[in-house]
């Protein structure tokens, strides 16, 4: 590589720490870190839209760009952890959500509340704003086929609020946003796949309130936002 910027008169001692850094900035990004924005309510009161996160993805094992292969994970996703991934329907796109059901586990909501192996869970990241929601969502009739108990399926009728038992497959994560009431998650779209959560978002490093994307950002800034720790 010296010989080729010699060849073209580019002395490599001044070439050699940027482009070092470059690399190593490119490593970073691809197997450790990366950047992430919130465009959506779903995940309020934990994320909120305008915040900007450092996403860990070493965690669960980072994809090596461009050859399909994943590093060996740290571990793997466990419940309650706030995970970006691809979802089925949209593989082209992140989304960020909270996992709460584990392959294996029998997940389920009655009356806005979430249930795991026929336990209510004490979730108190989960925000609800609107009154019960129980008319039958035609987008989930998919969970007929996963449910833990046969039941004729024209008498399965889940809607937003009450749906389940289902059992999570192997190798699969059940995930919803934070807001129950205003998210597109699992309940509507199904499971996770393993190979599709790729991060862990670690920090809020800056936070804008909604507005004109071209001036007046700094009066825009969520001061109390930034450090914080995605939990």
């Amino acid at each position: 590589m010296q010989n080729l910027f010699s060849r073209y008169r580019i002395p490599w001692r001044r070439i050699r720490s940027p482009l070092l850094t470059l690399l190593l900035f490119l490593a970073i990004r691809g197997l450790v870190l990366e950047a992430f924005t919130i465009p959506t309510s779903s995940m309020e009161n934990t994320l909120l839209v305008g915040d900007f996160l450092l996403v860990n993805k070493a965690l669960y094992g980072a994809e090596i760009l461009g050859t399909g292969v994943r590093l060996p994970a740290i571990r793997d996703p466990q419940r309650g952890d706030v995970v970006v991934f691809r979802p089925p329907h949209d593989p082209a796109r992140n989304y960020v959500k909270r996992v709460v059901g584990l392959p294996g586990d029998t997940v389920a909501m009655r009356r806005k509340v979430f249930h795991v192996n026929g336990v209510p869970q004490e979730e108190e990241y989960a925000v609800h704003r609107q009154a019960r929601g129980d008319a039958f969502h035609p987008g989930m009739a998919w969970q007929s086929g996963f449910l833990a108990a046969a039941r004729p399926r024209q008498r399965y009728l889940p809607s937003r609020d009450n749906w389940g038992s289902l059992v999570v497959p192997p190798g699969k994560y059940f995930v919803l946003g934070d807001n129950r009431d205003n998210s597109e998650d699992s309940r509507y779209w199904g499971f996770v796949g393993r190979g599709e959560i790729h991060g862990y978002p670690w920090l809020v490093y800056l936070s804008l309130e909604r507005g004109d994307a071209l001036s007046g950002w700094i009066g825009r800034i969520r001061w109390r936002r930034l450090g914080h720790r995605v939990q």
